[in-house]
């Protein structure tokens, strides 16, 4: 492997070597060019360039192989079927060999895999030949793990030198033979105590538990262990995780439970972890936390290597008082036991803790040692606990009041002699020495206070200063103090009664809480709950007001640390150590104040739904008052025949504001020049319109300028039949109040209907602009109001009406209004139906739009300098942009329906319906 890595020039001559055949010759200078074995880099390099070769490819799956699945220069991987095998066989050896590092020599359990035209003879190994890595053989024929070890001889003489090293001849990196491998390292430790030298012979009785340890060794020879530990397409993977001490040593274990799809478990030993207890002699407690903390360590290296993410992990432990401390405060614990007991819970939950019983704890066979003539039959160390294979119903549990009994290693004085009292003067006048309202974490509030309180003790002791970080001592004094100031703020007149043991007033706002004060002078709940078996501050908790500033920072802290909790958890997190009288009600304003929050809500203003304008509902011609936009683009053929390519079009829609006609165009560009050709169609069909809104689209605003350029510029008129009065064009998004209902209807039908027939065909332009046309008479036969009940009422009244007087699809027939309807022949009465509807549409229609569907109230209104979000389609509510309100647009009724807002990209115009505010600031002040 080092002689395919070559050296940079410039670092050869570092590299150089004198040689000589003969004596009588001269002597050569050589240069070697490569990487040299036994050189201190040369390890190093190698494996940066083989991890390099990995980094190069543009595989992630082989990547991940090269990077993570080789030690030195030999490879193991695997794949769970044959396929996926031989594409990672070739494209491995494919990548390593552009690189000049030639696999060779493979080995596998699958036979079929050396069927490879690539693969040489002599890089084919025997399928039942083993190989060993690390220490650790492997039989390909059966797939299993075992462990072929030199057996050391039996001399007359034992010294410290010869136990070492034949101890040592044993390697497991995996730990899968810990139970067997401690009882050396217990003899080792045993002679340190003894202090004898390398080469003294060591007692008698040493030398018979060397004896009996090493006439073991061939029972270890024999153990055949399977290399999978997972069944066949699992559905779930658990890992669970075993710690167990003695006063000897401690370890732990995983083990990898996987469930397949008929509900059947599988257990199997991963690894594990071995240690011998220290020399300093340690309390059996100590030792159970300390493996407690090896078991957290072991298994977040095992989540870290493994590829697959398993559904949870437990560990399990057979000490209450472990269990204890680990679900308790680690301020109250003593330095040793709180700092492993933080260490433990920084990669592992408190609620994934578990009890085993002694019995069934796997660990224990590691932390007394096991001879391997019994090492092999035992299941209990190669599947776990039996208990693992059935539900978690059948799965031990510890008796709750055992994790609240006295625990050992508690802090016996968990007040504070160093910090002073932080009220300066009479304790009738509040001066506290740090101003809470100045602060916006309540982190910072505490650390400040925490070192202020240092410099005053410091100050006072200059002999036993306090120095380096605040300690969690410290921190929780801090908050002590803190809680202190705010209860002589919010409560004076209940705090100066309690501290004096006086009687609350009757109407007092805390007297239902049955406050009480503790030995730190804190106001605290004396509540009902007294008998439970829940923590000191759960059943007491400090009692705060909401109005306090203090507390809303508690509530902002744990907003924040709880994944942006929502109010429900937000008040039960934070009553689990302070009770805040409404509470409820602060919960809910933290929630609405927090910016991320509210981003990722998203939600828009809603306006008051504004009243319809003239052209809504004043009675005229069709298409007098329009609205007007583009669709598309729509792929089209140039022409017909081969060698046609394929353009863009487009579609223009004209809506009637007054009655929901629809009219289309086909449009061959978004070109100032196109759009007016298809408004001089649309006129010469359908007559010039007084009015047409749309947007601020550049062929709209150039064509209305033309038009208004020529109209001043010549006498004669623009069409020939239209009059010299110009088309007003009304720019601005803010007919979206009034006409977005029909808008909707219109564009956004006809875009359906559209893109629904049209598919994947390719048509040309005159075809596509028949079907726009067969399209603009579907939608103008649609209804515009709701059919009545009564079964009389056969036709319902659409645009079609008020453009040709009678349905699209209907033949001409003569004006029957006036006429007697009992003269008339049945298809004649039903005639006479359809010419009723030009009436209906003030009786019927008018009336629907009287009512607001929607918006029927007026939502929060903005002002000009607040913080908003402008909604944007396809775009996550977190990328949406932030902006401020420059100006608002007020209507008829005063209410504002579009603003214009200044972001990065400069200021847009947007109605509110697209605009989402954030908390101003005086919300969040407030």
């Amino acid at each position: 492997m080092y002689r395919q890595v070559l050296v940079h020039e410039d670092d050869r001559d570092l590299q150089l070597i004198l040689w000589r055949e003969d004596e009588s010759m001269p002597i050569e200078t050589l240069r070697l060019n490569t990487l040299t074995y036994g050189t201190a880099s040369a390890s190093y390099l190698s494996t940066r360039c083989l991890w390099q070769v990995g980094e190069e490819c543009t595989d992630e799956t082989i990547k991940t192989i090269i990077q993570r699945d080789f030690f030195v220069d030999d490879l193991i991987t695997g794949s769970d079927d044959e396929l996926t095998l031989r594409y990672i066989q070739t494209a491995i050896s494919q990548a390593l060999n552009s690189a000049c590092f030639k696999l060779r020599k493979y080995k596998s359990n699958l036979p079929t895999i050396f069927d490879n035209s690539f693969i040489s003879v002599q890089e084919n190994l025997a399928l039942s030949e083993s190989s060993s890595t690390l220490g650790i053989g492997w039989s390909p024929s059966s797939d299993c793990i075992h462990f072929p070890i030199k057996f050391p001889h039996n001399t007359n003489t034992v010294t410290k030198r010869t136990i070492m090293s034949d101890a040592f001849k044993i390697f497991d990196p995996l730990g899968i033979l810990s139970p067997c491998i401690i009882k050396p390292k217990m003899i080792l430790q045993e002679l340190w105590i003894l202090k004898l030298d390398w080469d003294q012979p060591v007692p008698h009785d040493v030398k018979t538990e060397w004896y009996d340890f090493i006439n073991n060794l061939k029972f270890i020879s024999e153990i055949q262990i399977p290399r999978r530990v997972l069944c066949d397409s699992p559905i779930a993977i658990e890992v669970h995780s075993f710690s167990d001490a003695s006063q000897r040593a401690y370890g732990a274990c995983i083990y990898i439970k996987s469930i397949d799809c008929n509900n059947v478990a599988t257990v199997n030993l991963l690894c594990s972890k071995s240690k011998v207890a220290p020399l300093k002699p340690v309390t059996i407690p100590r030792l159970e936390l300390c493996a407690a903390l090896l078991a957290a360590k072991l298994c977040k290296s095992v989540l870290d290597s493994i590829r697959y993410v398993p559904s949870r992990s437990i560990f399990w432990c057979d000490s209450s008082v472990v269990l204890g401390w680990l679900n308790s405060n680690p301020a109250k614990l003593k330095t040793f036991v709180a700092n492993r007991v933080v260490e433990t819970l920084e990669t592992s939950k408190s609620s994934s803790w578990r009890y085993v019983p002694t019995d069934m704890n796997p660990a224990d066979l590691i932390s007394r040692g096991v001879n391997a003539n019994k090492l092999q039959n035992m299941s209990l160390w190669w599947s776990g606990p039996a208990y693992l294979g059935h539900d978690e119903t059948h799965w031990p549990v510890l008796n709750p009041t055992k994790l609240h009994e006295e625990l050992p290693e508690i802090k016996q004085n968990i007040k504070t002699k160093h910090l002073p009292n932080i009220y300066a003067g009479p304790a009738a006048i509040l001066k506290p020495v740090i101003k809470i309202e100045n602060y916006s974490k309540i982190n910072k509030l505490k650390g400040t206070l925490g070192y202020i309180n240092r410099f005053i003790y410091n100050s006072k002791n200059p002999k036993n200063k306090l120095t380096g970080r605040l300690s969690i001592e410290e921190i929780n004094n801090s908050f002590t103090h803190l809680c202190k100031i705010a209860q002589k703020q919010s409560f004076t007149a209940e705090y100066n009664s309690l501290r004096t043991n006086k009687i609350l007033n009757p109407k007092s706002k805390i007297l239902p809480l049955s406050p009480l004060i503790d030995k730190n002078n804190l106001i605290r709940v004396g509540g009902r709950i007294n008998a439970s078996n829940y923590s000191y501050d759960k059943k007491h908790p400090i009692l705060l007001d909401s109005s306090h500033h203090l507390t809303r920072l508690i509530f902002e802290h744990e907003h924040i640390r709880n994944m942006h909790a929502g109010p429900q958890l937000l008040l039960a997190t934070v009553r689990e150590y302070v009770w805040p009288l409404n509470g409820r009600r602060l919960a809910r304003r933290t929630v609405y104040r927090c910016v991320r929050c509210r981003r990722i809500q998203g939600k828009t203003l809603i306006p008051k739904m504004g009243d319809l304008p003239a052209p809504r509902i004043n009675p005229d011609f069709p298409f007098l008052s329009v609205g007007l936009d583009f669709a598309g683009p729509f792929l089209i053929l140039n022409r017909k025949g081969r060698g046609a390519k394929l353009i863009k079009c487009y579609l223009c829609v004209f809506v009637c504001l007054r009655y929901k006609c629809l009219h289309l165009e086909a449009v061959s560009d978004l070109s100032k020049d196109a759009f007016i050709m298809t408004l001089r169609r649309f006129i010469s069909r359908r007559g010039k319109p007084i009015e047409i809104y749309c947007d601020n689209g550049r062929n709209f605003v150039a064509a209305a300028r033309e038009l208004s350029t020529f109209l001043q510029n010549n006498k004669e008129p623009l069409f020939d039949f239209a009059t010299q009065e110009t088309i007003k064009f009304i720019f601005s998004p803010t007919y979206a109040p009034h006409f977005g209902g029909i808008w909707e209807a219109g564009v956004k039908s006809a875009k359906h209907h559209i893109k629904r027939v049209i598919g994947n065909a390719h048509l040309t332009f005159e075809e596509i602009s028949t079907l726009f046309a067969q399209v603009e008479a579907i939608l103008n036969s649609r209804p515009l109001c709701p059919l009545s009940c009564s079964p009389d009422d056969l036709l319902s009244l659409s645009p079609g009406h008020f453009l040709i007087g009678r349905p699209l699809t209907a033949l001409p027939s003569p004006a029957l209004q006036d006429h007697n309807q009992n003269t008339l022949q049945r298809y004649a009465r039903v005639e006479q139906l359809r010419q009723h509807f030009w009436q209906r549409w003030q009786k019927e229609y008018i009336s629907e739009l009287q009512q607001r569907t929607k918006w029927r109230t007026n939502a929060v209104q903005l002002d000009v300098g607040d913080l908003v979000l402008l909604q944007e389609d396809h775009v996550p509510p977190m990328a949406w942009r932030l902006g401020r309100v420059l100006r608002l647009f007020p209507g008829p009724d005063g209410i504002s329906r579009v603003a214009d807002i200044s972001t990065t990209r400069g200021c847009v115009r947007r109605p509110l319906i697209r605009i989402c505010p954030l908390p101003s600031a005086q919300d969040l002040q407030g």
